[in-house]
């Protein structure tokens, strides 16, 4: 199977103040950190912890700076509830990261491994189960229900579970130097990316900036400054061009990269045809250890049951939040929905999709090829129904797309195989004698006919779980799901946004393919040998997570939640829980 090149088109596509790095410029950055990669392992948890302090201080000074930067280039409005959706997923979410860190690094300081805040199970399968999340007092106040486990993979064991954490710690090397290609659709993902590899790997880092948020470097770089400084960070800018050099780059030890699988096997293999042969022959021309995320097809899997109206109300805008976030531009964006074929609420949840669609207003479509991989599927799927309102002039905005009825049975599929990147997903329903019946072919259909093993969501209504046959079937499909992360009733995002719990893909990919990558990142208990993350939530929360499409008050809490999570205090939540409760 085939996903589409998500990595950007060459640098004279993105207008930007940030003409790429010269090749002097990128030399000099990465003699700079091979100078500094020893005297970092040699930086204590305890001097590591003092800096995130810093760092994180000045996260919170420029997040409002960060946040309008980000907003502005998406084209979203002022006073609108879409502009707080950047604070959230860029200045917050490594907010948290910051202080999560720092209670990892504080417990490697006092000789212990980082905090496991929840029990530790053996499954029925004999995996081995973590509770990471809640981490604490403050997760279970706002994410009330939720609960995060990380499961290991084959042979580790309870007793050996302690052993897997903080391992680059427990054994130091020299050192080394990892580059990191920054994503440009999300713009934590840079940061949070270099963070890992620098607090978790021991690792010093160069982050290249993606061209598409390249404006995001003199930000990074006031937030980061104690650790350039130092000399254990250095940022440049450019596109596949100088990603190419530094990648080759003899003084560059190993890399990771959020992005494309496309652009990880020119990384690997070489572009062009050429490329393509030395990859049927597994000849690689870059050998350097490789982590990466590289997208997904990700369904979910509509657990038929006994909804009301509200029900159905709530998981569509559930669903729709899922596409219409950040335009669509997200690797955990919905691309199928599953649903029964003989539910028979299905005609009325497509409705209520429908209905939603039409009311969320468009976004511009900022990420380059968006219009061209919209008109791919268009041409593929005419019977395309298209939606949303577009306030003003809209010539840069695409409208979200649904092809509802897409046949399970396709062969090569574009809906199935190609990760649209852009505002549009499908439905599709599967065949079933029960219920039951259809949850086991939903989990093969999702293993077996879409690429990629990022995320996947399940929504299962709690009569639905209830139900000994059906409950057991779900509980089966958890288990059975190969992707790196799997939800429950909420979007599989969350999974990013929590920061505690590993992000990536389901492990077991070659560099021969690779779908949605190999290794993890964020994962602040520092666990190796993860197999997959599973959240689970409530079937309905109130108040309505800050991130639905149709919250009200998303523009005003967000700001607050970054202040809040730099500094957690009682004292801040009477106001963050008023706007919460007028979303």
């Amino acid at each position: 199977m085939t996903a589409v090149l998500t990595e950007p088109a060459p640098q004279a596509a993105f207008p930007t103040d940030f003409p790429p790095s010269s090749r002097e410029e990128m030399d000099r950055a990465v003699a700079d950190l091979q100078a500094a990669k020893g005297a970092w392992v040699a930086v204590s948890p305890a001097e590591r912890s003092a800096l995130l302090e810093e760092v994180g201080r000045l996260a919170l000074a420029q997040a409002d700076r960060w946040a309008a930067a980000c907003a502005r280039a998406e084209g979203l409005q002022p006073g609108q509830p879409s502009w707080g959706e950047e604070a959230l997923v860029g200045p917050y979410f490594t907010i948290r990261n910051l202080r999560l860190l720092r209670s990892a690094l504080s417990d490697l300081a006092a000789g212990r491994k980082p905090r496991i805040s929840g029990p530790v199970r053996t499954l029925e399968n004999g995996r081995v189960a973590a509770r990471v999340f809640p981490f604490d007092a403050w997760d279970r106040l706002f994410y009330t229900g939720v609960t995060g486990e990380v499961w290991m993979q084959e042979g580790v064991s309870a007793e050996s579970l302690p052993a897997s954490q903080a391992v680059a710690y427990d054994h130091p090397d020299a050192g080394g130097v990892a580059l990191v290609l920054g994503g440009g659709n999300v713009s934590s993902i840079g940061p949070m990316d270099a963070l890992y590899k620098l607090f978790a790997e021991n690792r010093v880092v160069l982050l290249k900036m993606h061209p598409v948020n390249a404006y995001l470097g003199p930000i990074l770089a006031e937030v980061f400054a104690p650790l350039v400084r130092r000399g254990f960070l250095r940022i440049t800018y450019g596109g596949a061009a100088e990603g190419a050099y530094l990648a080759a780059h003899p003084g560059v030890d190993e890399l990771h990269i959020t992005g494309s699988d496309k652009t990880y096997d020119a990384i690997v293999y070489g572009p062009g045809a050429e490329g393509r042969a030395r990859k049927e022959r597994d000849e690689p021309i870059n050998t350097k250890p490789f982590s990466a995320e590289l997208g997904n097809v990700s369904p979910v899997i509509v657990v038929p049951g006994p909804w009301s109206d509200a029900d159905l109300a709530y998981q569509a805008e559930n669903v729709v939040t899922m596409l219409t976030n950040n335009a669509g531009f997200n690797c955990n964006a919905t691309r199928v929905i599953v649903t029964w074929k003989d539910w028979p609420l299905r005609d009325r949840f497509l409705a209520e999709i429908r209905r939603l669609l039409a009311a969320v207003d468009t976004r511009k479509a900022y990420y380059p090829g968006a219009a061209d991989r919209f008109a791919a599927f268009a041409a593929a799927h005419p019977e395309m129904e298209r939606f949303g309102s577009a306030p003003g002039a809209a010539g840069d905005r695409l409208p979200w797309g649904f092809i509802p009825g897409v046949s399970p049975e396709a062969k090569d599929e574009i809906c199935f195989t190609t990760e649209a990147f852009c505002g549009l997903f499908c439905e599709t329903a599967l065949a079933g004698a029960t219920a039951a019946e259809f949850v086991s072919a939903a989990v093969r259909f999702a293993n077996d006919k879409l690429w990629g093993t990022l995320n996947a969501t399940i929504l299962v209504h709690p009569a639905s779980r209830r139900n000994r046959e059906l409950g057991r079937e779900v509980e089966q499909a958890i288990a059975d799901l190969r992707y790196g992360t799997v939800a429950v009733n909420h979007w599989a995002a969350i999974g990013y946004g929590v920061v505690v719990t590993p992000w990536g893909a389901f492990p077991g990919h070659d560099r021969r393919d690779i779908r949605s990558g190999v290794g993890v990142v964020h994962n602040t208990p520092m666990f190796s040998r993860v197999e997959k993350t599973v959240l689970r939530a409530p079937f309905r929360v109130l108040p309505k997570p800050v991130w639905f499409a149709t919250h009200k008050t998303g523009h005003l809490l967000t700001g607050k939640l970054c202040r809040f999570e730099a500094a957690p205090s009682i004292a801040k939540l009477p106001g963050i829980f008023a706007l919460a409760l007028r979303g």
